[in-house]
C-alpha cells in the first residue's frame, strides 16, 4: 500500500502541531491527542487537536495502483489517492454553518478565525490522519448510460465520528482535478457553490435528508464557464464548498462495478454498505441485498415525496446523483418554484424537460431500476423476482406518502375518501392562477377559517389572493371548511400553529440566491451569510427577513433568471 508507509511531511502530528504551536493557537507537539477520525473531548479551538481518518475506507477496498493525478479509465477500485490542488491566489472566507463545525464536527466556531482553518477548507492543508481520496462510480446521465464518471473536482479528505457516534465523510467541492475530472478544470465557481451552500442548509432546516455544507471559500482564481451552453465564456472565481454526508455512495457506485464484471468487489462494496449504513440489515443473512434495495425503494419514494412537499426540483436527477442513503446530494441546477407549475424545470439545458418537477417521481423510478439491473448478478433467480415486486410496489410508497404530506400542510387529521380530491382540486387552481406554492400554503395556515368562510382574504396574504380569482376558489373553501370540521378534537388555533410548523415561510427562490451571489462576486458576503441564518429558521417569522422581502411576491426581474448546469 504506498500511500501508507510514508505519509507526507504536512501529514506528521509533530509538524502540524509545531506549527501550530509557533503562533501560539495549539499544544507543543507532544501533547495530548485525539485518534484519527475521532472526536476531542470537548469542541477544539484549533484544527490541530482534532483529526481525520480514511482507515475505515482504506482498510476494506483497493485504491486505483496508478499514483500520477491524469484523466484515465480506472479499474478494480472504488478510490483514486489524490490531493487537492490549492487556489494560487488570496482565499476568503465566505460562510461556515456553526451548527456544522460545532454540533457535527466539535469545532468550536472560533476555529473560523485562523488561518490554519482557512487553509484546510480550501484545500491548501490535509489535516492529520487524512488521505485524500478521489471516487469511481458512474451512472445513467438524462436516460442513457454514460460510462466512468467520479469525482472529478471533489475530494473525501477523511472521515469524523463525532461525540453523538456518528460518522461523517468530509469532502472539498472545487478542490481540483482528479483521474475522473474528464475534460473539467477540477474547480467549482462562486456563483454554483454559493447555491449549494445555502440549499444544503436550508433543506436540513426543512427536514429534508441531506448532506450538510461546514463552509464557502472564494479565490481570485480565474474560471471560465460557459453558463448556458451558448458559446459565451465568461470569467468567475474559483471557490470550494466543505460538504459532509454520512456517505457519498450513489447508484452510480454500484453500476459502475456491475457494468465492468467486477463482481467481487461490487460485493464487497455493499456489504460495507450494509455494515455501516443499514443496521436493521442482518449481515448473515441470504436476503440482505434484498432487504437493502427494499430499504432504498421506500425511502428514496420517501425523499422524493418531501421534495415535492416544499417544491424542490432537483434538476439533474442522474444515477450518479442519486444517493444510496436517500440523502439529498449534488446541489447543480436546483430550484424550488415560485408560481406552481407541475412541468417547471429549473435547469436551462434540460432541452427535453426530462427532469421537471412533475416527473421526479417517475424519474426515481428509472433510477431504481438501475440499481435493481446492477444488483441482479448478486441475486438468485427467487431474489431477482421478488426485487422485481419489491420495484412495483414503489408507486404506491410514493403517492401514499405524497398524500400523508399534503394533509398535513392542510392541516387535515384521519381519513377521508375526498381528501386526495381536496389536494388535486387545490393544486389544479393554483396551476390555473399561476399561485405562488410556499405561500399559498404558508398563508392558509395564517388565515383564520372566518376570514376563509367570508372568503375576505387580508392584503397582505398576496398568494391567496391571486388563489382568489379563480372562479371556483370558493368551491375549495367550502369544501376545505368541511373537511376541517371534521377533525376531531380540533380547534382553528390548533389548525393554524400545527399548519405554520410545516408549511416554511422562507425557502431558497432563485432570486434571492442570484442577490447574493452578486453581492459575494464583489466580496460583500453580508446576504449569503443573512440568508444562511434566515434559512435555519424556514417556519418563523423573522424581522430581518421581511426587511429583506423574502416572503414578499418575487420581484419581476425574477422571472427572466435562468439556471444553468454549468458550475
Amino acid at each position: 500500500m504506498w500511500w501508507r508507509p510514508w505519509l507526507p511531511a504536512c501529514l506528521a502530528w509533530g509538524c502540524v502541531a509545531a506549527l501550530c504551536g509557533s503562533r501560539g493557537l495549539c499544544p507543543a507537539p507532544n501533547a495530548s491527542r485525539p485518534e484519527p477520525g475521532q472526536c476531542p473531548r470537548r469542541r477544539a479551538a484549533e484544527l490541530c487537536a482534532w483529526a481525520l481518518s480514511s482507515d475505515s475506507l482504506l482498510d476494506i477496498f483497493p485504491v486505483d495502483t496508478i499514483q500520477e493525478n491524469y484523466v484515465r479509465n480506472v479499474r478494480n477500485c472504488i478510490f483514486s489517492v489524490v490531493y487537492p490542488t490549492p487556489f494560487k491566489s488570496r482565499v476568503r472566507l465566505v460562510a461556515v454553518s456553526k451548527e456544522v463545525l460545532e454540533n457535527i464536527l466539535d469545532l468550536d466556531i472560533s476555529v473560523k478565525g485562523s488561518s490554519d482553518f482557512l487553509e484546510f477548507v480550501s484545500g491548501g492543508k490535509v489535516t492529520f490522519g487524512s488521505v485524500p481520496l478521489a471516487h469511481r462510480y458512474g451512472g445513467h446521465q438524462f436516460g442513457s448510460w454514460a460510462g466512468q464518471l467520479g469525482d472529478g473536482r471533489a475530494h473525501l479528505i477523511g472521515v469524523y465520528t463525532n461525540r453523538h457516534g456518528e460518522r461523517w465523510e468530509l469532502q472539498l467541492k472545487g478542490s481540483g482535478k482528479t483521474p475522473y475530472s474528464r475534460n473539467g478544470d477540477g474547480r467549482a465557481v462562486l456563483r454554483s457553490s454559493v447555491r449549494e451552500f445555502l440549499c444544503s442548509e436550508a433543506m436540513h432546516y426543512l427536514g429534508i435528508p441531506t448532506s450538510r455544507a461546514a463552509s464557502l471559500v472564494v479565490s481570485d482564481d480565474d474560471v471560465w464557464r460557459d453558463q448556458f451552453y451558448n458559446g459565451n465564456l465568461k470569467k468567475e472565481r474559483g471557490a470550494i464548498v466543505l460538504r459532509l454526508a454520512k456517505s457519498w455512495f450513489r447508484i452510480g457506485s454500484l453500476e459502475i462495478l456491475a457494468h465492468s464484471g467486477e463482481l467481487d468487489l461490487l460485493r464487497r462494496l455493499l456489504d460495507f454498505i450494509i455494515l455501516e449504513h443499514f443496521p436493521s440489515i442482518a449481515m448473515h443473512d441470504s436476503n440482505r441485498y434484498l432487504e437493502f434495495f427494499s430499504t432504498v425503494v421506500s425511502e428514496t419514494a420517501n425523499l422524493i415525496a418531501l421534495w415535492m412537499s416544499v417544491g424542490f426540483a432537483h434538476g439533474v436527477c442522474n444515477t450518479d446523483n442519486f444517493s444510496l442513503l436517500s440523502i439529498t446530494i449534488d446541489y447543480g441546477p436546483f430550484g424550488f418554484m415560485d408560481s406552481y407549475d407541475p412541468n417547471f424545470v429549473p435547469n436551462t439545458s434540460d432541452d427535453e424537460r426530462r427532469y421537471k418537477i412533475g416527473n421526479q417521481a417517475s424519474v426515481g423510478l428509472f433510477n431504481l431500476s438501475k440499481l435493481l439491473q446492477a444488483l441482479k448478478p448478486l441475486l438468485d433467480p427467487r431474489q431477482k423476482q421478488l426485487a422485481s415486486q419489491i420495484l412495483e410496489e414503489y408507486g404506491e410508497h410514493y403517492y401514499s406518502r405524497f398524500t400523508e404530506l399534503f394533509k398535513t400542510k392542510l392541516g387535515l387529521l384521519g381519513e377521508n375518501e375526498n381528501d386526495n380530491y381536496l389536494i388535486a382540486f387545490l393544486l389544479k387552481i393554483m396551476e390555473d392562477t399561476k399561485a405562488d406554492f410556499t405561500m399559498t400554503f404558508r398563508e392558509l395556515s395564517e388565515i383564520t377559517a372566518d376570514q376563509l368562510k367570508e372568503l375576505h382574504i387580508p392584503e397582505e396574504f398576496w398568494a391567496l389572493q391571486d388563489l382568489s380569482k379563480h372562479k371556483l376558489f370558493s368551491e375549495w373553501v367550502t369544501m376545505y371548511l368541511l373537511r376541517l370540521n371534521s377533525n376531531n378534537g380540533d380547534s382553528d388555533a390548533k389548525r393554524r400553529t400545527r399548519m405554520a410548523n410545516v408549511n416554511p415561510r422562507y425557502i431558497l427562490r432563485n432570486w434571492m440566491a442570484e442577490s447574493a451571489v452578486q453581492k459575494a462576486n464583489l466580496n460583500d458576503f453580508s446576504e449569503v451569510q443573512l440568508l444562511e441564518q434566515v434559512l435555519q429558521q424556514p417556519f418563523e417569522r423573522q424581522e430581518a427577513a421581511e426587511r429583506a422581502g423574502y416572503s414578499l411576491h418575487p420581484p419581476a426581474w425574477a422571472k427572466h433568471l435562468k439556471v444553468s448546469c454549468s458550475s
